[in-house]
Order: structure tokens, then C-alpha cells, then sequence
């Protein structure tokens, strides 16, 4: 266009020259407006990128069988009662959850309203810290199961195998405080007076008229109750610790060794320098919040109330196939009880077991050797001098040859193994939030593990799925 056609359409336009510094006044701005009506059309599908791994959780949990859950469920179709959540909804936001290092049912619930990935898993399902929190926790026999049927499945496909393994145990500290450790003769005494105020509560509801505070008063029955409960257990776990140490006790006098620490003390009947000593230190303490928690010596070298979570992975694939959780603080012994389980589970046992110096106890190495399974750990290190992978002259057939066995470049070459997968599996647990568990009790501790371990091989399962 000519530039006298120009000028004739729009006219003879002002120069703009650059805007010069500020004179006053209040900036202009372009400020939020969030009381601004707006119509979107969309669904909670279309807020999710389609390659948003919450869809893989979701996938991954439509293809787990529930079948028990929802036979278990008593409101049905044409028929009272109000209808629950989809057992198959929380079970994937408790794996979504666990990957995302989420432990906190509260702190899961209010995601369920904040964050739209949450929330499309729920796909409207409304859903509260207590239902969050029971599921999580009373599902233990199904997860233990599902983990076993998925692993099973995956060595009927040839994907995996369980020919090497590689176990590794995890201290997880308890929800339990150190102060609430009690010596058992201040057990018996709590005791007697829990039952006491039990007692009281309940003639003063007798005698009460009035209604509204009869159901005050039986809410303070309930958790004295509950309090006696729980010093009932914690001193019958303080009973069970004390005969173990007497035996223990025992058994080292007769070899000729020391007095060893039994996981029940530091602080309250370890080996923790600086402890107290007297007839006093000879009680063993229990904790009267979570009776079945030990106080450990941890990896950073503290004592703390802990679990001692049992981890076992299949070194080829990097997949869980069985866990456990001890109340020990040492993992010696705990090589032959994981064995059993494997081959109850799969009705196999791995023909190679690999762990670190800890799990090495003699009796475990020679038992597993005649059911054709070989381990792999590191002897412990001499006093003197002499060779470690030398057999030594009180040794059976199947010590002498562990021990020659460790001593090979091939031995050596298949224990890197272990720290490549049993510890991968532990600091990936330990990303997602397995640092501190928010429950008590074995059996709700193992189900946190669990998830855990189902998790992680729902994660690997991503990886291998290509292969």
C-alpha cells in the first residue's frame, strides 16, 4: 500500500515516544480477579494430562483383585444401609499417596479436596481421615497377598525370577516416645491403678442419674479401659524381655561371653554408654503407648524406639517378594525365618541369599545349605591375623565352604548385587516417607511396609513394562 493511502485511511497518526520514568500516580496493573463468574466446560478427566502417572496408579489398581472387599460389603442393591466408598478408589489413593511419600491420613483427606489428582482418583467419592486411616491398617492379609499373587504371576510370565535374592533389614522409627519406656515393677504399679480408677468410674456411673453425664463418664471408662489395656501389655512385654534376657543370660555363661544388650533398653536395659546400672537396670522397660516397640540402635548410632522392617527383593527384576517386621534390633537370625516364608509363599526357595554381615549367623547358613540354598554374606572379620575365608577347624562341611565361597572373585562379583538392589529398595522407601511410622503395633506396622513394598513394585512395573 503507498504511503499517500495510508495517511488518507487512518489520518496522520501521532509519534509515540518511549514512556519516560514514573511521574506519580498509581501504577497500572493487572491484578487478580477471583470473584470473576467464568463458565469452563470441563470434567475432572479433562484436568489430568493423559500421561499423568495417577492414571497408571489407577490401571494398576483396576487390575488388583478385591474381590474379598466387595464381598464383604453388607449394603447392597434394593437392600438398607448406606453405600461405602470404592474399596478399589482407596485402595488407589493409598498407593498414589505412598508414592507421593504421603502417610498421614489426615494429610491424604485434605489432598482429596486440594489436589485435582486426588480428587480425580476420587472422581467424587467423598472420603475422611477415619476411613482413610481404618483401610489403610486392616488391610494387611490382602495387601500380603496381592504382593505374593503379583510376584507370582510375574515368575509364571517369565518376567521375574527367584533364583538370587537379596534381604536387608531397615530400622523404622516407632511412633512410640522414649518417656513412655517403663520399668516393670512401674508397670505393675500403673497397672493397679488403672485398674483402680476403672473400678471408681464405674460405681460412680451406678450411682449417677443423670443421663448426659453417664455418657460423659463411660467415654472416661473407655479410656481408662484403655489405658489398663495397654499397661497389661506393655508389662507382659517387659515379663517376655526379662525372661529372654535371663535365657540369654544363661546361654553366654556357659560360652563364656559378657552380658549382651536385648533391644528393651537404651534408654531403658541396653548397652548404651552412660546407662544407669544397679538392680534397677536389670528390669526391662516397655513402652505403655506401644507395647511392641524395641528401643534400636539406629544408623545414625542413637537409641530410639523402632521397628525392625525385613525386606526381601529379587535381584533381577528389583522387585519386592516379601517383607517383615521384627521387634529385634539386630538382624542375626532373621535369614532362615524369611527363607521358610519365601518357599510357603512360592513354594520355592531361592537357590542364592544375599545379605550383609549381620544376617551371618552359622546355625542359618548350614540349615539353608541342605536345602540347597546358597548364602552369600561376608564372614566376620578375624581377630588375628588369619585369613577370614579360611576354614576353621570346628567348622561342619557347609560353614567351611561358605566361607571358601566368599573368598572367590565369582562370590565377590554376585554380592554387589545386594547393595544394588536391597538398598535401592530401602532408600526408595526411605524417599517415600518411610522415616517415621505414624501407627503401633506389629501387625499395622507390617501393613504400612506393604503398601510400601506394593507401591514400589507397582513404580518398577513401569519400568520393566516395556521390556
Amino acid at each position: 500500500m503507498a504511503a499517500d493511502e495510508t495517511n488518507g485511511l487512518f489520518g496522520a497518526l501521532p509519534e509515540h515516544s518511549a514512556p519516560a520514568g514514573r511521574q506519580g500516580g498509581r501504577p497500572r496493573l493487572r491484578r487478580a480477579e477471583r470473584g470473576q463468574v467464568e463458565l469452563r466446560a470441563l470434567s475432572l478427566d479433562d484436568l489430568v494430562p493423559a500421561e499423568h502417572r495417577v492414571r497408571l496408579v489407577w490401571a494398576f489398581a483396576e487390575g488388583l483383585d478385591l474381590a474379598s472387599l466387595y464381598d464383604a460389603i453388607r449394603s447392597v442393591e434394593g437392600g438398607p444401609g448406606h453405600p461405602p466408598a470404592d474399596p478399589r478408589v482407596l485402595t488407589a489413593l493409598w498407593l498414589y499417596a505412598t508414592v507421593e511419600g504421603v502417610g498421614s491420613a489426615r494429610k491424604l483427606a485434605r489432598l482429596c479436596e486440594e489436589h485435582v489428582a486426588f480428587q480425580w482418583l476420587c472422581g467424587g467419592v467423598s472420603v475422611n481421615h477415619k476411613t482413610l486411616a481404618d483401610f489403610r491398617v486392616g488391610q494387611g492379609a490382602l495387601l500380603e497377598r496381592l504382593l505374593v499373587d503379583g510376584f507370582a504371576a510375574l515368575l509364571a510370565a517369565g518376567v521375574a525370577r527367584l533364583d538370587r535374592v537379596a534381604q536387608d533389614g531397615m530400622r523404622v522409627r516407632a511412633s512410640a516416645g522414649a518417656a513412655s519406656f517403663r520399668r516393670r515393677s512401674t508397670l505393675e504399679r500403673l497397672r493397679v491403678a488403672a485398674a483402680a480408677e476403672v473400678a471408681r468410674l464405674a460405681r460412680e456411673i451406678e450411682a449417677d442419674p443423670g443421663a448426659a453425664d453417664r455418657r460423659e463418664r463411660a467415654a472416661q471408662v473407655r479410656a481408662a479401659a484403655d489405658r489398663e489395656a495397654r499397661v497389661a501389655a506393655a508389662l507382659a512385654a517387659a515379663e517376655t524381655l526379662e525372661a529372654a534376657r535371663a535365657a540369654r543370660a544363661g546361654r553366654d555363661r556357659k560360652r563364656g561371653r559378657g552380658r549382651s544388650g536385648d533391644g528393651s533398653g537404651a534408654p531403658g536395659g541396653g548397652a548404651e554408654p552412660g546407662a544407669e546400672t544397679g538392680p534397677a537396670a536389670q528390669e526391662a522397660r516397655a513402652s505403655t503407648t506401644d507395647p511392641e516397640a524395641r528401643v534400636m540402635k539406629m544408623a545414625d548410632g542413637g537409641w530410639r524406639p523402632a521397628y525392625n522392617a525385613q525386606i526381601v527383593s529379587d535381584t533381577a527384576t528389583g522387585l519386592v517378594v516379601g517383607v517383615a517386621v521384627e521387634t529385634t534390633g539386630s538382624d542375626m537370625g532373621q535369614l532362615r525365618p524369611m527363607s521358610d516364608a519365601l518357599e510357603a509363599a512360592y513354594g520355592q526357595r531361592p537357590c542364592e541369599h544375599l545379605v550383609d554381615g549381620g544376617f551371618a549367623k552359622l546355625d542359618d547358613i548350614a540349615a539353608l545349605a541342605e536345602k540347597g540354598v546358597a548364602i552369600y554374606a561376608p564372614p566376620p572379620a578375624p581377630r588375628t591375623g588369619r585369613d577370614p575365608h579360611a576354614a576353621l577347624p570346628g567348622d561342619p562341611p557347609a560353614i567351611a565352604e561358605w566361607r571358601r565361597r566368599m573368598g572367590s572373585d565369582d562370590a565377590k562379583a554376585v554380592y554387589k548385587q545386594r547393595a544394588a538392589t536391597a538398598e535401592l529398595v530401602n532408600a526408595q522407601a526411605r524417599n517415600r516417607g518411610l522415616l517415621r511410622l505414624l501407627v503401633r503395633g506389629v501387625e499395622k506396622v507390617k501393613a504400612v511396609l506393604l503398601w510400601h513394598a506394593l507401591a514400589h513394585n507397582m513404580a518398577r512395573l513401569w519400568s520393566l513394562a516395556p521390556a
